[in-house]
């Protein structure tokens, strides 16, 4: 599917932060994604948060120098972690490195324009919600793996924030006396089922580099008994999680998205599987993939900036 049109409104930049690379796009006054790109996220052992507010002040200005017809007035900002949308602040990635980070004042600085500050799953979740695979539900959960696993919870319509706090899925504890996780946790569902840990474990397991998760399901396909228990224990884990959260907050619909999900049917259907047959009274959702793609919190997060000044 297509990027759709947020309609007509203001001209914004969009920037989505992940752990591994940057989206950003300028949206026109169509509501048309114009000029999206992806960038490597600078890492700084120092500044990380101003070292994210330099690289989109550049981009600002590429943007502007190559679009001079579209003149933003205001900007998305989204970024992995636990996020206080209200104070604007990052107050922990333990991908990126920061902590308390006042990320949307640094942006403000970097931009020169209004920014809406957010998560980048709750982005991407709300995008989901009203054009994609959530929409019509009115309770939702949408599930991006990638780098990093985080959710977006929408309930009778509303996304759950709980101060930023609400959603982490990828930290509930899912192997006890597991692997260490950069939040400080151990046995984190991250270090089993997200795209960097399928590939960490088996280089673990096997001594052999492979090109993230996807190497590891191609050397599944290839008969590879190690492959196929590192894939079988990520989706055994996260068949468990989405069980737990089912049966907490019974969304009627579960959407995956992520790089992950491109793997289609081979984690869709045993993914579907373990979690109906681990559930017995409760509701068994849909589980669909999501469908506006890695684009998804990029878009979301364009809609908060033409919400931040009201178009």
């Amino acid at each position: 599917m297509s990027a759709p049109s947020l309609g007509d409104g203001p001209v914004v930049l969009s920037f989505d932060v992940g752990g591994t690379a940057t989206k950003s796009a300028v949206i026109d006054a169509a509501g048309t994604v114009t000029g999206l790109r992806r960038t490597p996220t600078p890492r700084s052992q120092t500044d990380p948060a101003g070292a994210i507010a330099d690289h989109l002040g550049v981009l600002a200005e590429q943007y502007r120098a190559t679009y001079p017809q579209l003149a933003p007035v205001a900007a998305g900002l989204s970024v992995p972690g636990l996020v206080d949308e209200d104070a604007g602040l990052g107050i922990f990635s333990g991908n990126l490195g920061w902590r308390d980070a006042p990320l949307q004042a640094l942006a403000e600085a970097a931009l020169h324009v209004p920014v809406a500050f957010g998560h980048d799953v709750r982005a991407a979740g709300l995008a989901e919600h009203r054009w994609g695979a959530a929409r019509g539900h009115r309770d939702a959960m949408v599930i991006v793996i990638g780098t990093g696993i985080a959710s977006t919870i929408i309930v009778d319509g509303v996304a759950l924030v709980g101060g930023g706090y609400a959603g982490e899925i990828g930290h509930v504890v899912s192997e006890p006396g597991g692997e260490p996780c950069p939040c400080g946790g151990i046995g984190c569902l991250e270090t089993v089922a997200s795209a960097g840990a399928i590939a960490r474990r088996y280089r673990e397991a096997t001594g052999r580099d492979v090109d993230g998760a996807r190497g590891v399901l191609e050397a599944m396909g290839r008969g590879d008994d190690n492959a196929r228990r590192v894939w079988d224990g990520a989706v055994t884990a996260l068949a468990h999680e989405i069980a737990r959260a089912v049966t907490v907050l019974a969304p009627g619909i579960v959407v995956v998205g992520g790089g992950l999900a491109e793997a289609g049917d081979a984690l869709f259907t045993p993914l579907r599987e373990r979690i109906g047959g681990i559930l017995s009274f409760q509701r068994v959702p849909d589980l669909v993939p999501a469908v506006l793609g890695e684009d998804a919190g990029l878009i979301g997060t364009a809609l908060r900036a033409r919400r931040r000044i009201g178009g």
